[in-house]
């Protein structure tokens, strides 16, 4: 008898080690799952274009040729920041970091991501807050200041050129699904969804100008119609305004939700960012 309670002891245990494994596999399959989903606003790898493909010959120039790209004045000015100290005393990017164009190599690709710390996403503009308050013992900037677009600039322009090649994690597949739900609701006064315009209606003319495909592989970039460099989020929001939507705050995990969606929505282009947009 005690050898028969024994043998269901160790059965027990080992059939609660086998349920638990069984769960987190399962887990891990479904957030693996999403990196390629179905859905009104996916594209298929071989549709997938640049944003620059849909403009004239002359932004496309302007973009492609360093010495005439705007974009390149908040380029300096990150490169400026990144060797000094934002205190006088504190530790500079590069102290750290070394030669940006080297050791942020790949860096940008990889945002936005989940911060183990505060159990949220962060963009690439909240990593250099985070590392300037807790690194540098500094203030944080803020959205959508030239310093904060210089920085930004300034270690995008490292992974200019290369490709995202991430798999979305765990942590990840929730907001990824979330950002992937708003991309495709109907949202504001003009009833209307990102995947209406940007998927379903790309190369369309609205007005004057040639629908594209919402890639954020630019960002930041200078636009024109601005005059001055902007975050991916400055434009997002800008798109929740042209339908009549409820602005979201800069750094809300809403946009950083919709930022992730789109960066896997257009996974294998490569990262033009400083961009020129009209």
């Amino acid at each position: 008898m005690k050898g028969n309670h024994l043998f269901a002891a160790d059965w027990r245990a080992w059939a609660a080690r086998f349920a638990c494994l069984l769960v987190l596999s399962l887990n891990a399959l479904c957030a693996h799952a999403q990196v390629t989903p179905e859905g009104p606003g996916w594209l298929r790898p071989d549709e997938r274009r640049s944003g620059l493909s849909f403009k004239s010959e002359d932004l496309q120039a302007q973009q492609n040729d360093d010495a005439i790209n705007p974009s390149f004045l908040w380029v300096d000015q990150g490169q400026r920041m990144w060797s000094e100290s934002p205190q006088g005393h504190a530790p500079s990017c590069q102290s750290c970091h070394q030669e940006a164009q080297t050791s942020m190599k790949g860096v940008a690709l990889n945002y936005p991501k989940w911060d183990t710390r505060n159990k949220q996403l962060i963009n690439l503009e909240g990593q250099i807050n985070a590392c300037r308050v807790n690194q540098q013992g500094a203030k944080p900037l803020a959205y959508e200041s030239d310093e904060l677009l210089a920085l930004t600039s300034w270690v995008a322009l490292a992974s200019r050129g290369m490709r995202s090649e991430r798999r979305i994690d765990p942590n990840i597949a929730e907001p990824f699904q979330r950002g992937q739900r708003f991309y495709e609701k109907r949202i504001g006064q003009n009833n209307l969804s990102c995947a209406h315009c940007h998927t379903q209606h790309f190369s369309d003319r609205l007005g004057g100008e040639v629908i594209s495909q919402g890639q954020p592989q630019a960002y930041p970039a200078y636009r024109l119609e601005w005059q001055k460099m902007g975050s991916l989020q400055r434009r997002l929001r800008a798109c929740l305004s042209g339908v009549k939507a409820e602005i979201l705050p800069f750094g809300s995990q809403a946009l950083m939700e919709l930022e992730l969606y789109l960066h896997f929505r257009g996974q294998g282009l490569p990262l033009e960012s400083p961009g020129v947009r009209r």
